[in-house]
This record gives C-alpha cells, sequence and structure tokens, in this order.
C-alpha cells in the first residue's frame, strides 16, 4: 500500500511552505523529484533546496526521475495531454515501486497549489487506478495569491466576478463575457497580444515570489512590448520561466 501526499509548495520560496506542509514532508519516507532535463535544472535544484531546508535529519529518501516529455506535435492537444498523463503515471510508479519495495509513504512536492491548473492531482488519479493508493492533498500558496501581493492589489473590483483562464484560451475565445478581470495562467505566447489593449490594464510577474522576481504593470497599449522582450530575455538567462498576469477593462 502507498500512502501519497501532493504537498503545495507555493511558488518557489521556501517561506511559502505551511506548517502542515513541512510536517507533512518530513513524515514521508521518500520524496520524488521530477527531471525536466537541460535548462530546466533550477526546477529540480529548488525542491532539493526546500528539502535541505524544511526537513529534520534522517528525514524521507529524496530520488529524481526523468518526466516524459509531452509530444507537442500532436494535433490533438487534449489526447496529446492525457497519453503525457498516462506516461507519467506508469514512470511514477515503476518509480515508487523501485524504492518503496514493501509500500510506504511517498510525497510530490507540487508548485503553488495541487488544485489550480497543475495536472498532479489527475495523474494521482491514474496511479490510484492502477494500484493501490492512499492519496492527501496538502494546499499550497498559489501564484495568483503571489502575484496579487506582489503588485499589491487585490484580485476583484468590489462585487464583480474574476475569471481564471489560459492562454490558450484567450487566443482561442477572446476575453470571456463573464468577467472584466481575467487571471491569465499557463501563457508561454504572450497572448495579451490577441486582444485590443484599449482600455485594458496589466499586471504581470515572472518567477513571482522567488528571488528573481520581475514585476511590470501599467497600460496594456503601452507595456506590452516591454514585457514581451523582458519575457524573451529572463526565458534566455534562465532557461524557463513562469509567469502569470492579470488583464482588466473597465466594467461593462
Amino acid at each position: 500500500m502507498i500512502d501519497l501526499t501532493l504537498v503545495g509548495i507555493g511558488t518557489g520560496n521556501p517561506k511559502h511552505l505551511t506548517i502542515e506542509a513541512i510536517e507533512a514532508l518530513n513524515g514521508l519516507d521518500l520524496i520524488l523529484i521530477p527531471n525536466k532535463g537541460a535548462g530546466k535544472d533550477d526546477l529540480a535544484a529548488l525542491r532539493h533546496a526546500i528539502c535541505d531546508q524544511m526537513i529534520r535529519q534522517p528525514g524521507p529518501r529524496l530520488a529524481e526521475f526523468d518526466l516524459p516529455r509531452r509530444d507537442a506535435q500532436n494535433p490533438d492537444y487534449r489526447q496529446g495531454v492525457e497519453d503525457w498523463h498516462d506516461a507519467i503515471a506508469r514512470v511514477w510508479e515503476e518509480s515508487i515501486r523501485s524504492q518503496l519495495p514493501r509500500g510506504g509513504k511517498a510525497g510530490f512536492l507540487v508548485w503553488g497549489d495541487p488544485s489550480l491548473y497543475d495536472s498532479t492531482m489527475r495523474i494521482a488519479g491514474r496511479l490510484q487506478a492502477r494500484t493501490q493508493v492512499a492519496l492527501r492533498i496538502i494546499p499550497g500558496i498559489t501564484s495568483i495569491q503571489a502575484l496579487t501581493a506582489a503588485h499589491g492589489i487585490p484580485l476583484n473590483q468590489i462585487g464583480a466576478p474574476v475569471s481564471i483562464t489560459t492562454g490558450r484560451q484567450l487566443r482561442a475565445t477572446g476575453w470571456p463575457d463573464s468577467a472584466d478581470t481575467l487571471v491569465i495562467m499557463l501563457d508561454g505566447d504572450c497572448s495579451f497580444q490577441s486582444i485590443d489593449p484599449k482600455g485594458v490594464h496589466i499586471w504581470w510577474s515572472a518567477y513571482v515570489g522567488m528571488e528573481n522576481e520581475i514585476s511590470m504593470s501599467g497600460e496594456l497599449e503601452e507595456i506590452a512590448g516591454q514585457i514581451i522582450e523582458t519575457r524573451a530575455k529572463a526565458r534566455a538567462a534562465h532557461g524557463w520561466i513562469m509567469d502569470i498576469y492579470i488583464l482588466r477593462r473597465p466594467a461593462r
């Protein structure tokens, strides 16, 4: 029997871990750390740094595994993601069985919160379908919370709704009618370029909550180009980037 714990760790800042998260990490037998390949070594290193700082010795065993890559050439995006998640679940099972052949308590450190635009819980569900797994979720600080804190703004206007969506959806469907405030996540293409910028304010941050955080805000039509240039330089310098932004238009 495997007890699997998914621990939300915030946006990479060890100070974002809750007491519950720290206790959960210290109660594990094994922590699995994904290796996403060249150029993204910092992501594994940050997880190791959090463990070094928060785990009491002797502590759980740390084991890295190579994360399968998604087939970006698959024209069916959803099926491509489903196949990718199946492959990750198989690697999880192989890694856990090799490290804990008699069962035990395994865990993953999940960026932000496991419930928000993260696939770890879905992959864990696949693992549960393959073998006996008891699942526990430890919530974490989200990138949305870190973004609003970085800019010192409330997420919503008074009594008004907020829509959380992705860059892909913004490009495909435009600004949804559901809200005048949008949170855009998982956007590798600066999808704010696909909308009419007139009257739109943007609050943008990369590596939010981390030492190398970059934050910019202003009228979209004035600073869009500056954000695109800054993002490209940061990604080239680090080999990866995590960014998020809020768009707000005048109430209609």
